[in-house]
């Protein structure tokens, strides 16, 4: 009986242990580009001028309605602002290759200063 309970404590310890360093080592964080963010953004950023051309070069020949988000459009590119950010500063998006530093960072600027239609 003294080994069962033995055997019970080590199991759940082993467990607790498992549960405790999965959550630890879970955690992704977002890599830093082109200053982390912390230095000020350009609010001369246009959408027009500068984000368009990246979305279209890069993001347009998937993302062109056959598949969400639709960034074809001001609307579209703005209405998945967040996500597009989140997707192109982690690196997870273009799928078909990446993007410079730069091209990010212009995207996440813009997207930081409120995503106008400039």
């Amino acid at each position: 009986m003294k080994t069962i309970l033995k055997i019970k404590k080590n199991l759940a310890l082993v467990l607790l242990s498992i549960t405790f360093f999965s959550c630890e080592n879970n955690v992704e964080e977002e890599p830093i580009v082109g200053g982390g963010g912390n230095e000020p953004c350009d609010s001369n950023i246009s959408f027009a001028d500068n984000v368009k051309p990246i979305i279209d070069s890069r993001c347009v020949s998937c993302h062109n309605g056959n598949q969400s988000p639709d960034l074809r459009t001001y609307e579209g590119v703005s209405n998945n602002a967040q996500r597009v950010r989140s997707q192109v500063v982690s690196r997870r998006m273009p799928l078909n290759g990446s993007l410079s530093d730069d091209q990010i960072e212009l995207i996440r600027c813009w997207i930081e200063n409120g995503a106008l239609n400039n």
